[in-house]
């Protein structure tokens, strides 16, 4: 009886075949078939997309130096040891807090891949603005570029916080804009996480985009920001209140370089038909119909309608999400998709 009760025993702690199959020693072929797969090298595509807000050295805010239009003190405003600028309107905003924000907005969307050619867009947001409610949120600008396709990183800097003004702040210095990419591409390379990405980051054209007040930092970053061979084109997002010269300036010296499209409301008609009057001047043509695709050389002028489409233009102007159909336009930087995931 006690040996039968041995034998059960020693039945039970017998591996069962199951058992045996998961814990047998791998065969030859199966290791060699194993070290026979190569492993990635190198950056890979990411498979969710990154987003941070950051504190930039070269920021737009703080500025402390002459308004280039008035040619006086941007703080032109002292109440004890507060410190404020009257902007166009006659309204005082007070350094702290509307121009001291020194974040931008960096994202990188879901399959960036830093091994192939890198766009990055530099978005200039409008009066009244903050980077998490109106640029991320309410014009979804993130989400756009992610549903191009395309391999775009995005910058966007904190111009005057929440306010009526267009001040392009520290963009109004003479290369100063070539200073804010520089650094943008290392701050990207950190996001991504691997140096090996900065070559692609610091070497990638950029395209700026340009909203309603934004267009007075656009505007200075052409004219005088020590990096317009970086620029491969600009997108205005209704967008032209003035500068008109500076624009077409750029547009005649980088005509074979460079794309410009502009779509507008009735709000800045007049400023645009100045701009083609411009670029009549200097014999750039241009179309007045969207584009089929975005090449160098293309000047296009594209009329959305009323004054009212204005505050939701980057969401709905010729079409729902226009800031994505435009950056899909842009030939050369479309992602591979993989056939699982198309």
């Amino acid at each position: 009886m006690k040996r039968r009760a041995l034998l059960l025993l020693g039945a039970l702690l017998m591996p069962t075949a199951t058992h045996a199959r998961t814990t047998k020693k791998p065969t030859k072929q199966s290791a060699t078939k194993a070290a026979a797969t190569p492993k990635p090298f190198g950056p890979q595509p990411l498979k969710e997309g990154r987003t941070q807000l950051v504190a930039f050295n070269a920021s737009a805010f703080p500025y402390r130096s002459v308004d280039p239009g008035s040619k006086k003190p941007f703080l032109d405003v002292k109440n004890g040891s507060k410190r404020g600028h009257t902007s166009l309107r006659g309204d005082v905003y007070w350094e702290e807090p509307t121009y001291s924000d020194r974040r931008s907005l960096l994202y990188l969307p879901p399959g960036f891949d830093p091994q192939r050619p890198v766009l990055i867009v530099l978005y200039f947001h409008g009066q009244g603005a903050t980077l998490e409610r109106d640029v991320i949120a309410r014009q979804g600008v993130p989400r756009q570029i992610a549903e191009t396709g395309q391999n775009i990183a995005l910058v966007a800097p904190q111009l005057a916080l929440d306010a009526a003004d267009s001040s392009a702040g520290n963009f109004w210095k003479p290369g100063h804009f070539a200073a804010y990419v520089d650094e943008a591409a290392e701050r990207l390379m950190r996001l991504y996480g691997d140096r090996a990405a900065g070559r692609q980051l610091n070497l990638a054209p950029v395209v700026v985009v340009a909203y309603s007040g934004g267009y007075l930092s656009a505007a200075y970053a052409l004219d005088r920001g020590g990096a317009t061979h970086r620029v491969k084109g600009v997108i205005l997002m209704d967008a032209l209140y003035g500068d008109e010269d500076k624009y077409a300036a750029w547009m005649a010296a980088r005509r074979r370089q460079a794309f410009l499209l502009s779509a507008y409301t009735e709000s800045t008609k007049d400023e645009h038909a100045t701009l083609q009057g411009l670029l009549d001047k200097k014999r750039v043509p241009y179309a007045k119909t969207l584009p089929a695709i975005l090449n160098p050389g293309t000047v296009a002028f594209v009329p959305c309608g009323g004054l009212d489409m204005h505050g939701d233009f980057v969401t709905r102007a010729w079409r729902p999400d226009p800031l994505k159909a435009a950056l899909a336009m842009i030939p050369g930087y479309a992602q591979v998709r993989d056939k699982k995931s198309a």
